[in-house]
């Protein structure tokens, strides 16, 4: 299991650095890059689901351990999964707002005042899409920094809860090593209060029998 773990979260630095790539590539090798970072998403989520029955069988002690660390994983690839899905709407945004600009340079103007008009009112109308369509990439944005945010508040929690469950085992571990102590201190208390008991009744039967 533990090898399979480190190869999914190697997995998931590589899919964070094509990330950064898909960021700063050009048009034509972004596709390329998207269909690789989709592909690796979704092997990594197979792999996360075979941890998972992997943890499920691990002893008692190690359990909740390799739990943790599977659900980190989970969480992992919901953070990638949307991180990638963010990219691809900022791009289709991009893409749309640039064949609007081409569309509208390519609109041929005449002197006529009517079909100068004419032309303004369509200009007019692609400005106002152009506005909408940043004003809805500005919401998409917000909406995926809300996701991230809550996705980091998720991962610190279960970082503290596997720090309790760590402190708690330790704990755990001290205090039966306590009482063992304390049993075995009981049981010589017991052994010397017979020895005592014994030496004392033979003293007094000594006693009793020659100096009386």
């Amino acid at each position: 299991m533990d090898h399979l773990y480190h190869q999914t979260n190697k997995q998931v630095h590589e899919i964070q650095a094509k990330m950064c790539q898909l960021e700063k590539a050009d048009p034509n090798s972004v596709h390329l890059i998207e269909n690789e970072i989709r592909e690796q998403i979704d092997d990594m989520s197979i792999r996360t689901e075979r941890l998972d029955v992997l943890a499920r069988k691990e002893p008692p002690s190690h359990k909740q351990k390799a739990k943790l660390r599977v659900q980190q994983l989970q969480y992992d690839v919901m953070h990638l999964r949307a991180a990638l899905q963010a990219c691809q709407q900022r791009r289709e945004q991009r893409e749309q707002r640039e064949r609007e600009r081409e569309e509208l340079l390519k609109k041929p103007f005449s002197t006529n005042d009517a079909d100068t008009a004419i032309a303004m009112d369509e200009a007019l109308q692609v400005n106002t899409s152009l506005h909408n369509a940043h004003h809805g990439l500005d919401e998409l944005l917000g909406s995926g920094r809300g996701i991230l945010d809550g996705l980091r508040d998720q991962r610190q929690t279960l970082k503290g809860a596997r720090t309790k469950l760590l402190d708690l085992a330790n704990t755990l571990g001290l205090s039966n090593t306590v009482m063992r102590l304390v049993e075995r201190r009981g049981g010589q208390d017991r052994v010397i209060l017979v020895v005592g008991m014994i030496i004392t009744c033979i003293v007094m039967v000594l006693v009793i029998k020659y100096l009386t």
